[in-house]
């Protein structure tokens, strides 16, 4: 009984969020907290559920609702699902066991004054073994780079603005954003009672059932059709903020993404289908890097990276 109370609940509250009324927010707001109240929901998803209600644009609070009530521990199986289908069309690169353990101790720089310093299991960086020039990020932690896109960096500092620029995707859930609208829709108004479960606390293992359609729209987003424009210059903004908080200096990540402009691998290929051009971020990360005062220490580091990266 209590299930199919729940799910009439969450019925209206995302009928009503697909609709553009000007109470809208208010409405989800008092429904979510009665619901709290009599015990359907627990209180802190239904505060996020409020939150997110009142800080989202009107056309987008179904979204905005649906990713708050996403745990972290559901964001992380989302994401090894996503990485799982990376590593299908790519083998990791086992060449060089120092030179993971090395980019994942930059990413353990990266993040430890972060804003958001461990994810449900961590950041973990592997290597790609192919010519490529890219890298993915998937929800959850997973950062993949190119032993390509590695050969194009000449400096620890512009492997870490790659690094950062990737993290900086994960804390953005840029992933997550991914999953298209329909999916969302469909996973709340889904038949039966495991969509309602989901909001209450699922089996990770039921969550992923719901998701498994949707881990196909974060790998055409990552592999084939990229983020937004607007989404990769807002990683490399945060990116330039993230090397700064490390010590890193932030000109690295200009100086990668001029040596991807350079790069004979770079056209046509890899990053050319899912980012911007160089030159687009590069003009954006120029407009901003000057707010960041850190000293260029990068030839302190540069013995390091070139005995792992040689």
């Amino acid at each position: 009984m209590k299930k199919y109370i729940m799910h009439l609940f969450l019925l209206a509250v995302f009928a009503i969020a697909l609709t553009t009324c000007e109470t809208v927010a208010n409405v989800i707001d008092h429904v979510a907290q009665t619901a709290a109240s009599f015990g359907l929901v627990k209180q802190e998803n239904a505060d996020r559920v409020s939150q997110a209600a009142q800080a989202a644009p009107e056309h987008y609070q179904a979204f905005k609702i649906a990713r708050e009530v996403i745990e972290p521990e559901q964001t992380y199986y989302i994401g090894r699902a996503v990485g799982a289908n990376i590593l299908s069309r790519y083998r990791v690169y086992n060449g060089n066991p120092a030179l993971t353990t090395y980019l994942n101790r930059i990413c353990g720089a990266i993040t430890v004054n972060s804003s958001e310093p461990r994810p449900y299991k961590g950041y973990f960086v592997n290597i790609l073994d192919t010519d490529e020039v890219n890298a993915f990020a998937t929800p959850g932690g997973h950062i993949f780079l190119t032993r390509g896109l590695i050969a194009s960096a000449d400096s620890e500092d512009a492997l870490a603005g790659v690094i950062a620029h990737e993290i900086a995707h994960i804390q953005l859930q840029h992933g997550i954003e991914s999953i298209s609208n329909s999916r969302w829709t469909q996973f709340w108004t889904g038949v039966g009672t495991t969509a309602v479960d989901v909001f209450a606390g699922v089996d990770v293992n039921e969550m992923l059932g719901i998701f498994g359609v949707s881990v196909d729209d974060i790998v055409r987003t990552l592999i084939e059709k990229g983020y937004s424009r607007e989404q990769e210059l807002e990683a490399d903004s945060a990116a330039l903020g993230l090397m700064a908080g490390a010590g890193y200096y932030p000109q690295g990540l200009l100086t990668m993404l001029r040596a991807l402009e350079r790069s004979s691998n770079y056209s046509g290929r890899g990053f050319d289908n899912t980012h911007p051009t160089p030159a687009q971020r590069i003009s954006n990360a120029q407009r901003r890097i000057n707010q960041y005062r850190v000293e260029d220490t990068r030839q302190y580091r540069q013995a390091r990276f070139t005995s792992v990266t040689r």
